[in-house]
Order: structure tokens, then sequence, then C-alpha cells
């Protein structure tokens, strides 16, 4: 069967193929080659224009102009050459060399340069490369959605600020907040995690079969190999990884899935509370005439969107979980079980990609209902108990907490009960007139004053 939309066998590349698209170019086979061609030609450019290998042509700016150009103008057709290459050779890497030789025969001046494209390399000399410079691209696209869903999550936040709320430890009522404050602390924990992935040092290598530079060594033992691969690595945007096997051992990948599993646990926890909020009416969702809630009950509008995210979510989980765990470990100086994981981290992301689509959808969709939440907060008085017996501790009154138990402890007080309680003790008549000013919809600490700081 053809394959489109309703015929692939993922949903990335079916339901959700929209969602996922800004990764296709990157991620995709398409994109492996292209990072490729990529390495190979910056080690290329690199070898020339060294210092140290007098032997080889220096490349004039035509002919670097010319290099430069079969990247720019790099497209489909041209994937599907090296491809064609591929069905012959039966070895990726090997193609894109190949394609390389074969798109500079008709150049004089980088045809005498041909037999060192793949210079000394090993297939993972190119491949390491070619998957940072993929994750770094695929890091932009993420933190640029994550920016945007911190824009909603921090509009929340301040639209919200004042928004008093009963909270719920343990599932049960407790100390008020405000909505707002809520976002905030949602904010605050992502901030933290998109800095750190952020910062997180995308690492490569160029050093041979084994990670000793033997060839480059046997071919030109007076040059400083150690520096000519370190300023490709460098030129190509990544950091430079001086001790290795065979492979880049990988580490800055599980570290960098680590961090995005973070990310995707707090979002995790933001869509299981709107539903939570949803369900109890915290937060009404905009109602879109043409759709069907449920297939047999007409009244339902369900929180779909924030269940996407949740799923998509968990299943980018799974296998960024799954990549941490194998990708740093290689037997010996090399074993290719890496090879095949490394081809569907760009499934870990478009899951990503898509959760925070529909996580966005999602909270455009809601709306919160701050009548209910104060009407919820009235009829919770005995969450009051928490200041009265502060204060009585700061007045000494024997027994505060003990008193304030007995008299709330399981019960529903009305406002009333309190201020008849507070009646009785011995404190100051203007300390009294404070705490009967209270009310669960004003005890609210400094929760206003960090939702706007946020």
């Amino acid at each position: 069967m053809e394959l489109n939309n309703l015929t692939a066998i993922s949903p990335v590349d079916g339901r959700y193929a929209k969602a996922a698209a800004p990764l296709k170019a990157v991620f995709s086979e398409y994109g492996l080659i292209h990072s490729r061609a990529t390495v190979e030609i910056t080690w290329l450019i690199q070898l020339a224009q060294s210092q140290q290998l007098n032997d080889i042509p220096s490349l004039t700016e035509q002919g670097l102009s010319s290099l430069h150009k079969l990247l720019t103008d790099f497209d489909l057709p041209a994937a599907q050459r090296v491809k064609a290459i591929e069905a012959i050779t039966n070895h990726d890497v090997k193609a894109v060399e190949y394609w390389l030789k074969e798109s500079v025969a008709d150049n004089p001046e980088l045809t005498q340069l041909a037999e060192f494209f793949h210079f000394a390399c090993t297939s993972e000399d190119i491949n390491n490369l070619a998957y940072a410079l993929m994750l770094k691209q695929g890091r932009n696209i993420m933190l640029e959605q994550h920016s945007q869903v911190l824009a909603q999550l921090r509009q929340f936040a301040h639209q919200l600020a004042d928004a008093a709320m009963l909270c719920r430890t343990h599932g049960q009522p407790a100390t008020p907040s405000t909505m707002g404050k809520e976002f905030a602390n949602v904010v605050h924990r992502l901030e933290q995690q998109t800095l750190s992935l952020q910062q997180i040092a995308i690492r490569g290598k160029l050093n041979g079969a084994v990670g000793n530079f033997n060839a480059h060594m046997s071919a030109y033992p007076e040059a400083d190999w150690e520096s000519i691969a370190q300023a490709t690595v460098t030129e190509l945007g990544l950091a430079y990884n001086p001790y290795t096997t065979q492979i880049e051992p990988h580490d800055y990948i599980a570290e960098l899935c680590h961090n995005m599993q973070r990310i995707n646990t707090i979002l995790i926890d933001v869509c299981r509370d709107m539903w939570g909020y949803i369900s109890i009416g915290y937060f009404t969702q905009k109602v879109i005439a043409t759709e069907v809630g449920s297939s047999t009950m007409p009244h339902k509008v369900n929180p779909i969107d924030f269940e996407n995210a949740e799923g998509n979510l968990g299943i980018a989980n799974a296998m960024l979980a799954h990549f941490a765990d194998k990708l740093p470990i290689s037997r010996w100086q090399r074993d290719l079980s890496d090879s095949t994981v490394l081809r569907n981290l760009g499934s870990a992301f478009a899951y990503s990609l898509i959760a925070l689509n529909a996580l966005q959808r999602g909270l455009h969709k809601v709306e919160c209902n701050q009548q209910y939440m104060l009407a919820e907060l009235n009829d919770n008085w005995e969450v009051l108990a928490e200041p009265i017996q502060t204060v009585m501790r700061r007045y000494n009154i024997e027994q505060p907490y003990e008193k304030l138990k007995q008299l709330t402890r399981g019960k529903k007080i009305t406002q009333h009960v309190l201020s008849d309680f507070i009646d009785t003790l011995a404190l100051p008549d203007a300390v009294k007139t404070e705490l009967k000013a209270l009310t669960p919809a004003n005890y609210l600490g400094n929760a206003s004053r960090k939702a706007t700081e946020i």
C-alpha cells in the first residue's frame, strides 16, 4: 500500500503527522543523510584548510562554494540517489561517500580532493556527529515549543493570581491558595528544567576505529590530529569528546533524555491536575458545536486534549528511558546494537511534540470558574483551623492544636461557629478582630504575589 496518513503504521506518520511535521526534516532518513553529508564535507574542508597537511590541495573560494552548495541544494532526489547507491553497497555511510564523489566528478578542483572524503574515518565518526547535529536541531525545536507552553502557563499564573481556590492535600480540603500560584509553581519547575536542557553539551568525536587516530597517524604521523578533529567538531557547533572507543559513549544523550523525561513528567502532572480540576468544576471547557464528546452520551465535553497529551508524554518517556539506559553501553570497543536504537530518537521527540500540541489546545479551551471555587471555599470554613491554632500558639494558649482538632476534625464548620470559638480565647481584642476577618477566600498567604512575580 502507498504510504500516507491512513496507511502509516506509526501514528507519528499517520494520525499525528501534522503535529510531528517540524521534526521530519531533522530525524527522518532524509535528515540523517543530510547530516552525514554535512559531516563529510566539513571534515574535507578542515583537512584542506589545515596547515599541517601540506600535500592536500587547498580549496579556492569557488571550491568551498561548490561544497557548501551540495548541502544547500540537497533535496529529496539527492537523498534518493544515496539510497540507490546504498542498495548496491549495502552500507549507508559508504553510500554518502560515493554520492559525494559522484557529485564532484565534473569539478576538476574537487575531483583531486575526492579521496579525502571520509579520510581515515570509521562510519561511527560520521554517524555520531550526524546524530549530534540532529539532536541539536531537535532540541531547538522542542525548546521553542516548551517556550510556547511556558508562555501559556505564565499567562494563566498572572490572570488567575487572585483567583482563590480550595487546595487539596491527600485529596481532602486543605489550606487555600490561588489558581495562579498553582500555575506559577509549574512555570518555575519547567523553567529550571528547560534551562538545564539548553545547557547540555552535545558532544562528538572524530578519532577513528577505536578512538586513537591510528589510521590518521599512519598517513600523517607529524600532524596534530587531536587539534584537527577538535576544530572539525567545534566547526559543527558541537562539543569535542577527547576520550572514546569507536563510539562516542552517548552519555550526553542519556543526560538529554533524562532531562526531557523530567520535563515530560512535569507536563504529565499538569495534564492530570487539569483533568481533575475540570472534573470538579474549577475549569469549564469551551463547547465546539460540531464536536461530539461521546458516541452515546450527547451531553459530554471530555478533556480529551489533556488525556491525549498525557498518553503521548508517557510513550515518549518510555522511549527516552530506554535510550538513556541502553545507549551508554557498548560491548568492548563497539557493538552495533545502538544503531537501530539511535534511528528511533526522533520518535521520542515526535511523541513529546505531539503531546505539547495537545496540551496547548487543551489550555486554549479552558476557562476558570472562579465563582464555583469561591462557593466551595465558603463551604469549607474548617480550613481556618490552621491559622487560628497557629495564632493561639503565639499567645501561649494551652493545647491550641488539640482544641481546634476537637472543634473541626471531620466536621463542616460555619463562620458563626468559628467566631464564637474565637470569642472564648484569651487573646487581645485586636487579634480577635483580625482572626474574625479571615475567610477561606482571603486566607492566601503570599500566593497572589508569587503568581504575579513568575
